[in-house]
């Protein structure tokens, strides 16, 4: 059994590889043709830092993929013997902690690499080495209080029922609406500062077109998104009455009130067609699939891996083997959202006029230096949204017509060597 285990997670990763280095000739080819939705320099800068991000993201996967090995074939053992404390659950929340502290500690350098170096180069990360240990702190405090509780009461379903697995969909599913409810009043405000939007014009029209469809919300709100990153984004957050709707300062700051409300119209969309529900309803499907999976794993498993199949060790196996069975749940839950993001759309082009959601996305693939083009297969596992160039050709937009002027931006220097220095010779040998 572990053997499968191992092949399938080969599989895996040399899969999320294998679509990165596509991700990279792909993108290396494209940057060397005419550029489309933004100027000459700033789609050269886009396209380095698509390619940036990607060459990180596959020394990752070698990193992940080498510590699931050492998990498998001696971290289990080796934590259980570690953690030697009295009581079936106290014994699997410390072994849980444990193994999400591990895990986490892996992950932290590129979490920082990827903040410090790559964002800062391209101007993204605003964010200081004090705010980001301040983030870290709130969030084990969290952690470690919240987590615990939760993998105690996990634990205690796993000790004293047979169908443990169906409790602990049940459990996990009514915390994940839970956190749905309470993230926008409760959670989002311990790392940023919401304050209601000021009266005036721009409150009037939204609260107007919320009228329109008959939502009822918690407030407009404006969140410091600036103190961290640049980018622009704005959300409607919550379930039932903790329902806001959140902008991004950096969002006011660069769309006008015509073309904010035709992005608020796209998020109405999603509101009017149910799609929160459509996605709750997908990751419970998920969740049912991969408790119900977990919870009829052989023994046989755990003996291989030389440890006994207690409850912490079960949720870690749950934890570990995660990424796998949503990696192939995936396209599936992506070509649902790319269906919705383009009747959204059109119902933000009804709510807002087509024009101005038209400018609005234009200036918003810019400013977040998003690179309009992708290779297929990462559009066909990983792309909730539809490729931008297809969302404005479905709104009647030809962006082989764009007009872009030959603006000179500084691209930042990016280190271009081993495999990866192969890979961009090959392309400029191709193009």
């Amino acid at each position: 059994m572990l053997e499968l285990i191992l092949a399938l997670y080969s599989l895996y990763t040399f899969m999320r590889v294998y679509i990165s280095v596509m991700q990279i000739g792909y993108i290396n080819q494209e940057k060397r043709r005419a550029p489309v939705l933004m100027p000459a320099g700033k789609y050269m800068v886009a396209a380095n830092y698509a390619v940036a991000k990607e060459k990180l993201a596959i020394i990752e996967h070698f990193v992940d993929y080498l510590l699931f090995v050492w998990w498998v074939f001696v971290g289990f053992e080796w934590l259980s013997s570690l953690v030697s404390v009295e009581g079936e659950i106290r014994q699997a929340v410390f072994f849980l902690y444990g193994f999400v502290t591990i895990n986490y500690l892996v992950g932290l350098p590129f979490e920082l690499y990827q903040k410090f170096k790559i964002d800062e180069d391209f101007h993204f990360n605003q964010m200081t080495p004090k705010m980001f240990i301040v983030d870290t702190l709130k969030s084990a405090v969290m952690f470690f209080v919240l987590g615990g509780i939760l993998f105690a009461v996990l634990a205690w379903i796993i000790s004293h029922f047979e169908m443990w697995w169906l409790g602990g969909f049940v459990l996990l599913f009514g915390v994940a609406l839970l956190i749905n409810v309470l993230y926008p009043t409760v959670i989002a405000p311990i790392f940023n500062k919401f304050n209601p939007l000021e009266e005036g014009e721009l409150k009037d029209a939204i609260t107007a077109i919320m009228e329109k469809v008959g939502l009822k919300s918690d407030g407009i709100f404006v969140m410091d998104a600036s103190k961290r990153d640049s980018r622009l984004n704005a959300y409607f957050g919550g379930l039932g009455k903790s329902k806001r709707v959140i902008l991004f300062d950096t969002l006011l700051d660069k769309l006008n009130k015509e073309e904010l409300l035709a992005v608020l119209g796209h998020e109405l969309g999603h509101y009017s067609h149910g799609d929160i529900w459509k996605n709750i309803g997908l990751m419970g499907l998920l969740l049912f699939v991969v408790f119900f999976l977990f919870g009829h794993l052989p023994d046989e498993l755990f003996t291989q891996m030389h440890v006994v199949p207690t409850p912490g060790v079960k949720i870690a196996m749950l934890m570990l083997l995660l990424p796998l069975v949503s990696f192939v749940f995936t396209p599936f839950m992506s070509y649902v959202s790319r269906h919705n993001e383009y009747a959204a759309d059109a119902f933000g082009s009804q709510m807002g006029g087509q024009e101005n959601l038209i400018s609005a996305l234009l200036k918003l693939v810019t400013e977040n230096k998003a690179f309009p083009k992708s290779h297929p297969l990462v559009i066909f596992f990983y792309h909730a949204h539809p490729p931008i160039i297809e969302r404005l050709k479905a709104m009647g937009y030809d962006a082989s017509n764009t007009v872009v002027g030959e603006e000179k931006t500084e691209e930042p220097a990016l280190p271009n060597d081993g495999i990866f220095a192969y890979l961009d010779k090959e392309n400029n040998d191709r193009s």
